[in-house]
């Protein structure tokens, strides 16, 4: 198993906010990041965004 498999099974659901303090920067810069990136990522429902869009979130901004 190589390291990026091993770190993707690692990833949880994540709030924004939760994230937004994993980059260390505000909500609101956290937001314009992935902005350019929506559909990419998918919609933000509920209160988490799910694992899978965690790692790709991780995959596109780069490792917190």
């Amino acid at each position: 198993m190589d390291s990026e498999e091993h770190t993707q099974h690692r990833i949880r659901a994540m709030s924004k906010t939760e994230l937004a303090n994993a980059y260390r920067v505000s909500l609101k810069t956290f937001a314009k990041w992935v902005t350019p990136f929506k559909e990419k990522i998918g919609n933000y429902l509920g209160r988490a965004y799910t694992p899978k869009q965690g790692g790709l979130i991780f995959k596109l901004l780069g490792a917190p």
